[in-house]
């Protein structure tokens, strides 16, 4: 009966050891391919912005939209880099550069001689005789946005705001509705850059 007990011992044991040879690494494998995976494309998904918070009331009217160099996009860089400096969550951004889209096509724009509108300059069109610095310091991006959101803190219930409304009442525009037609754009640009 000894010998009996022992050969169903070592049967038992060396099945546990074949099995777990052979289904060890396999189900190691099995166990870790999908959990590997699955935390990188949760990270992907997560380092874009929510449209839903970039557009919260939808898109207003027809869309315009440009291709954007290597300056243009430059400057959404840096309009963006001046929004979270701010402490501005993403919708600041899509604000700022639906704006700089209608105002300057995000392009620093200089004097235009007498194709300039006063004496507007820079990015947002920003005029030194209305207070918003020195036209050195406007046709700096950084500054000239960060004057943008200064005025745009001001602005009671920005955040709620359709994107036309906040923006002219910052820029006080001769054509307010004109930055609605941006704003696709401008959240796409955040989305893209937001996180780069």
């Amino acid at each position: 009966m000894n010998s009996i007990l022992r050969k169903s011992v070592l049967g038992v044991a060396g099945l546990a050891f074949t099995g777990g040879v052979f289904a060890g690494p396999i189900a190691a494998h099995a166990d870790t391919g999908p959990v590997a995976g699955k935390p990188a494309a949760v990270a992907v998904q997560a380092d874009k912005p929510d449209m839903g918070k970039l557009i919260p009331h939808g898109v207003q009217g027809a869309q315009s939209k440009i291709t954007l160099n290597g300056e243009q996009t430059g400057n959404v860089k840096a309009i963006i880099a001046a929004t979270k400096k701010a402490g501005l969550p993403e919708r600041a951004a899509v604000i700022s550069i639906a704006t700089s889209l209608q105002e300057s096509k995000l392009e620093n724009l200089g004097h235009l001689g007498d194709a300039n509108d006063h004496d507007s300059l820079g990015l947002f069109q920003q005029r030194p005789t209305s207070g918003w610095g020195t036209p050195e310091q406007i046709t700096d991006p950084e500054y000239a946005t960060t004057a943008f959101l200064k005025g745009l803190k001001q602005v009671d219930g920005w955040q709620d705001m359709p994107l036309t409304q906040a923006a002219q009442t910052v820029q006080v525009s001769a054509y307010p509705d004109a930055y609605a037609q941006w704003e696709q754009q401008a959240a796409d640009l955040v989305a893209q850059y937001w996180n780069s």
